[in-house]
């Protein structure tokens, strides 16, 4: 079972890094994204934070195409591996650097472990 989980994590990074480069070139401000997985609650416990410089451009993305433009390079990473969701926008967050220097004093993997929502474990920054 750890191979198969080990496999999917391999792949799941590599798509969702191929996301993170797209959106790097087309949303504002957008830095890079990481993923959370517990794989005994899979696919439901997968959760992808979209990160960004600054809560202003994050707060514009949320408010604009940028929304869905991210909704649908999570989808496509997500089907271009074989993992089918309900409903896209429940595996999705977003967060910004400036709130994590804020709250976290920059340290991501407390704010991330602070944040775990879906249980799952660490993912990878992409």
């Amino acid at each position: 079972m750890k191979r198969k989980h080990a496999g999917m994590e391999r792949e799941l990074a590599r798509a969702l890094t191929h996301a993170c480069e797209v959106a790097k070139g087309e949303l504002v401000g957008f830095e890079w994204l990481t993923h959370r997985v517990d794989y005994e609650r899979f696919p439901e416990s997968l959760m992808v934070t979209w990160v960004f410089d600054t809560d202003s451009n994050m707060n514009a993305a949320a408010a604009s195409p940028g929304a869905v433009r991210m909704q649908a390079l999570t989808l496509e990473a997500f089907a271009d591996i074989g993992i089918t969701v309900s409903a896209i926008a429940t595996h999705l967050e977003m967060d910004s650097e400036e709130r994590c220097a804020a709250t976290h004093g920059g340290n991501w993997a407390a704010r991330l472990n602070a944040r775990q929502r879906s249980g799952g474990k660490h993912g990878q920054r992409h």
